[in-house]
C-alpha cells in the first residue's frame, strides 16, 4: 500500500485542490437546491393563501355552508378549483363537511387545524401524486358548523422541475470537479517547475565542481529559502572537502619525510656489514623517528575524535596558577638556555580536564619559547571576569603577518619558512589547543602587536 508520504507533490496538490473545490461545489449545490425548493414553497404558499382568501370570501357571501355545498356539482368549472386541486371545509372534530376536487387531505393537516390557526404541509398520495396544502382556521362565519378551510395545490410540476434541476446541477458539479482537478494538476505542474529546474541544476554538481551554486533568480520565495540553504550546505561541503584534501596532502607530506629517512637509513645499513655500535646508533636514530611518527599519529587521532565530538573531558577543579607554575618549572631549562624571562600573574579556579588543559597551555608555552628570541620574555596572565576566565600567553619577538593569523589553528599550517621549526614540530600543537578548548566549551584567540604575540584562552 502506497503511503501518503510516498506520493508525488503534483498528485498531492492536485488531490487536495480537487477535494477542496469539490467540497465547495457540493456545499454550494446543496445550498442552491434548498433555496430553490424554499422559493417554490413560498410561491405555493402565497398562491394557497390567495385561494384561502377567495374561499373565505365566497363562504362569507354564500347562503351558509349548505348553499356553498351546492357549488360542489359544478366545482370543476368554477374559480374555486381552477388552478387549485382541491378545497375542503372541516368541523371542529376534523371531519370534512365539504370537499371539492380530487385531493384527499392528510389527517395530520386536519389535526393541525385544531391546534393552530394556519398550517402547511407537503405530501404524496397513494397515486404518487405530490401536493402542497394549507389549512386555515375560520373566524366567525355564516357556515356555523365549518371550523377550518383547507386548500391544496398540485405540486407535481415543481417536483419534476426540482428533479431535473438537481440532475442538471449534479452533472454540472461533476464536470466542474473534473475540470478543477485537471486545472489543479496543471497549476501544480506549473508551480513545481522551478523545483524541477533546481533538481536539474543539482544533478550537475559533483565532487569535482563543488564550487557550483544553485541559481535562485527565478525561484519563488519559498524555494529561494531552499536554494539558499542548499547553497550553504554546498559551501560547507566544499570547505570540508578542501580541508580534507589539504589534510590528506599534509599528512602524506609529513609522513613521507620520516618514512623516507627510515627506509634510506635501513637500506644503507643493510648494504654492508657493520659493527654492533653502529647498529645500535642506527636503531636509536630509527627509534627517534618512530617516536615522532607515534606522536604525530596520536595527535591526528585526537583531532579526529574532536571532529566527531568523541573527546570527552573528565571534569575536576583545576587551579590554573598551579598548572602554569608547574609548566614553568618544566620549561625552565629551555628558558635559561635562551635567557628568556618568564612571569606569571593572577590566579583562578575552573572546572575541566586537568591533563587536557595542561596540554593546551603547554602547547602555547612551548610555541612562545620556541619563537621568542634570546633575551626576550614570556608573560602569562590569569584574569577572572564575570564572563569567565581568561589565560593570556604573551611573548616578545617578531609577530606573525596578519594574513597568517586566521590559519594558525589549522592542522599542519606553518606561517612562513622563516618560522618553520626544523625539529620535531609538525604543525598540530595549536590545532590541538583549539580542539581542547572546544571540548571545554571555550575558545582560543590570537593577537599581534608591534613586537608581541598574544594567545588567549577563554573559559566560559
Amino acid at each position: 500500500m502506497i503511503r501518503w508520504g510516498q506520493l508525488s507533490l503534483t498528485f498531492r496538490l492536485t488531490l487536495l485542490f480537487s477535494v477542496v473545490s469539490t467540497s465547495v461545489l457540493l456545499v454550494l449545490g446543496v445550498v442552491v437546491g434548498i433555496l430553490v425548493e424554499q422559493h417554490f414553497q413560498e410561491l405555493d404558499d402565497e398562491n394557497l393563501r390567495a385561494r384561502v382568501a377567495m374561499a373565505q370570501q365566497l363562504l362569507e357571501h354564500s347562503g351558509g355552508w349548505g348553499e356553498w355545498a351546492r357549488m360542489e356539482s359544478d366545482a370543476s368549472e368554477g374559480s374555486m378549483t381552477g388552478e387549485l386541486s382541491g378545497v375542503a371545509l372541516v368541523n371542529r372534530q376534523g371531519q370534512e363537511l365539504i370537499s371539492l376536487g380530487r385531493v384527499r387531505f392528510p389527517a395530520d393537516l386536519l389535526r393541525a387545524t385544531i391546534k393552530k390557526a394556519t398550517a402547511t404541509a407537503s405530501w404524496v398520495d397513494q397515486n404518487h401524486q405530490s401536493w402542497r396544502g394549507m389549512a386555515v382556521r375560520l373566524s366567525s362565519t355564516r357556515a356555523a358548523p365549518a371550523f377550518a378551510i383547507l386548500v391544496a395545490l398540485d405540486g407535481e410540476h415543481h417536483v419534476r422541475f426540482m428533479h431535473e434541476f438537481r440532475e442538471a446541477l449534479w452533472t454540472i458539479m461533476a464536470i466542474a470537479a473534473l475540470f478543477s482537478g485537471f486545472l489543479g494538476w496543471a497549476m501544480a505542474k506549473k508551480g513545481l517547475a522551478p523545483l524541477r529546474d533546481i533538481c536539474r541544476q543539482a544533478e550537475t554538481i559533483s565532487a569535482q565542481c563543488l564550487a557550483e551554486r544553485l541559481s535562485s533568480t527565478d525561484s519563488p520565495p519559498e524555494l529561494g529559502e531552499v536554494v539558499k540553504t542548499f547553497n550553504g550546505m554546498l559551501a560547507r561541503l566544499q570547505a570540508s572537502f578542501e580541508r580534507l584534501e589539504a589534510f590528506s596532502s599534509d599528512i602524506a607530506h609529513e609522513l613521507r619525510t620520516p618514512v623516507s629517512n627510515l627506509l634510506t637509513q635501513t637500506q644503507v645499513t643493510l648494504s654492508k656489514s657493520r659493527t654492533v655500535d653502529t647498529y645500535r646508533d642506527i636503531l636509536a636514530s630509527n627509534a627517534e623517528e618512530f617516536e615522532r611518527l607515534s606522536r604525530m599519529i596520536a595527535d591526528m587521532l585526537f583531532l579526529a575524535k574532536e571532529d566527531h565530538a568523541l573527546v570527552i573531558p573528565n571534569p575536576e577543579t583545576v587551579n590554573l596558577y598551579a598548572e602554569v607554575y608547574a609548566l614553568f618549572e618544566f620549561y625552565e631549562a629551555m628558558a635559561e638556555e635562551k635567557q628568556i624571562q618568564m612571569t606569571l600573574k593572577g590566579e583562578a579556579m575552573i572546572c575541566g580536564d586537568r591533563l587536557m588543559l595542561r596540554r593546551a597551555i603547554s602547547n602555547l608555552l612551548s610555541n612562545a619559547l620556541k619563537y621568542t628570541p634570546c633575551g626576550g620574555w614570556v608573560h602569562v596572565f590569569i584574569q577572572a571576569e564575570q564572563q569567565g576566565v581568561r589565560l593570556i600567553v604573551e611573548n616578545s619577538g617578531e609577530p606573525v603577518s596578519a594574513e597568517h593569523l586566521p590559519h594558525l589553528f589549522d592542522r599542519f599550517y606553518r606561517a612562513d619558512s622563516a618560522r618553520r621549526d626544523g625539529g620535531e614540530g609538525v604543525g598540530l600543537g595549536l590545532a590541538i589547543t583549539r580542539a581542547i578548548m572546544r571540548a571545554h566549551a571555550g575558545d582560543v584567540r590570537v593577537h599581534t602587536d608591534n613586537n608581541t604575540m598574544s594567545f588567549e584562552l577563554h573559559f566560559a
